[in-house]
């Protein structure tokens, strides 16, 4: 339905829901996980099929697919005046080997519903709009995450990339090439004039406030902090106390004071250790190793580098204390995100013309959109999820949640993309 200006009245200007969902659901099963799940990891047969739906699906909606040499895959929508620089909608299609339904391929697929819906409307844009699905966001198969996007911002080289090793020996740029998704394009020789990516929270805040809508307008800085402690195996029950040199406790202690010194730097920053090992790992011998990686996130690069400095020197007194050797490696950094100022506010104003309750936020994981947002204006928008749960293939949200977000979406695209008619 038109008004007597020939535009869809901006009420009016829904995506449809159900089309959403059912391709949400559609794409769920290539790939299934073993508990309701996927398991669609990035460059393994499923993964070739899943971009073989989306791209059908894309050129059933009158799209064109661009495809470069990491496998990033571009579907452009014309615009009017086809020589200005598109507006980018992205996100990923790979899972987390016990992954859900939604992570990344929400963005994508909400991406391709905002096309179809602009072509059930018969709106015009004057800049075109390119859905795009970056290679290997996850970095479960192929370390580290954000491979591809992160090539297409200069971030990586494509030599780096191509060399990613799974756990199995096999390279990245062997199996692109042998699932048949390696195309021409220089990565990053494409002009962006915005993007957006639409995703899951993976945290528990827009349900438990109950916001429909999380307007993100940064994204945490993270260090990872390998730690590898030096003691002496032991008998745990013929060794004195008072003579043991214990890289366990020495990891213990070391995690304690990292949550200490997370919540010493309240708000916005957390830390954990998520991955640890100790040697020899037997029941009756007092660990002489332990290597362990320490997370820390900020959104503050002061805090984030304030964080690291204290656990560094803590960890130091606390090996030395034990008698322990040590050492720290940094294994995995970036700084903190500032998304574009102007996108965030197109972000907040279609939430608040289409009545969704919102909020700002922080986003807690690292995204492609973090990468791009280095050589483009980029935004983010998310979606709640049930109880936080990501990564998981219990990971869960409502149609409704979807469609909002998907609503909003459409909404700042095309105010970025200019409506012509």
């Amino acid at each position: 339905m038109t008004d007597a200006s020939g535009l869809v009245p901006a009420a009016n200007m829904k995506v449809d829901g159900q089309r959403l969902w059912d391709s949400l659901m559609q794409m769920a099963r290539v790939g299934p996980g073993v508990a309701g799940g996927n398991n669609r990891q990035t460059l393994t047969d499923a993964d070739a099929e899943g971009r073989a739906l989306f791209r059908r699906w894309c050129e059933d909606a009158g799209m064109t697919m661009g495809l470069d040499r990491m496998g990033n895959m571009f579907m452009r929508h014309e615009g009017a005046e086809p020589d200005l620089d598109p507006v980018y909608i992205g996100s990923h299609l790979d899972t987390q080997p016990t992954g859900g339904k939604f992570d990344g391929v929400l963005g994508v697929l909400a991406g391709l519903e905002a096309i179809r819906s602009i072509r059930d409307m018969g709106i015009v844009t004057r800049r075109p709009i390119v859905v795009v699905n970056w290679t290997n966001e996850e970095g479960t198969r192929f370390a580290p995450a954000m491979l591809a996007s992160g090539v297409f911002a200069g971030v990586h080289d494509e030599d780096y990339a191509n060399s990613r090793e799974d756990a199995e020996g096999r390279r990245f740029g062997d199996e692109l090439d042998r699932i048949g998704w390696r195309g021409k394009e220089v990565p990053g020789d494409r002009r962006i004039h915005a993007m957006f990516e639409y995703h899951i929270e993976q945290g528990p805040i827009l349900e438990a406030e109950g916001k429909q809508i999380g307007v993100v307008t940064h994204g945490q800085g993270l260090w990872w902090l390998q730690v590898t402690l030096t003691g002496k195996d032991a008998h745990t029950g013929s060794t004195p106390m008072s003579m043991r040199v214990n890289a366990g406790l020495g990891m213990a202690r070391i995690i304690e004071a990292v949550h200490r010194i997370a919540m010493d730097h309240q708000p916005d920053a957390v830390g954990a250790v998520g991955q640890a090992n100790v040697w020899p790992n037997s029941r009756n011998v007092i660990p002489g190793r332990a290597v362990f990686t320490i997370d820390i996130r900020s959104p503050d690069l002061g805090k984030l580098t304030s964080m690291r400095s204290r656990i560094e020197a803590e960890a130091a007194d606390i090996a030395h204390e034990l008698g322990l050797g040590i050492e720290i490696e940094p294994v995995g950094h970036f700084d903190p995100v500032e998304f574009d100022p102007g996108l965030v506010r197109l972000v907040r104003a279609a939430a608040e013309r289409l009545g969704y309750s919102h909020r700002d936020i922080v986003s807690g994981a690292g995204h492609d959109a973090c990468w791009i947002n280095r050589v483009a204006p980029t935004v983010m928008i998310m979606c709640p999820c049930v109880d936080g749960l990501s990564h998981n293939e219990a990971e869960e949200i409502s149609p409704e949640w979807a469609k909002a977000g998907a609503d909003v979406l459409l909404h700042a695209v095309l105010d970025a993309a200019e409506v012509a008619r």
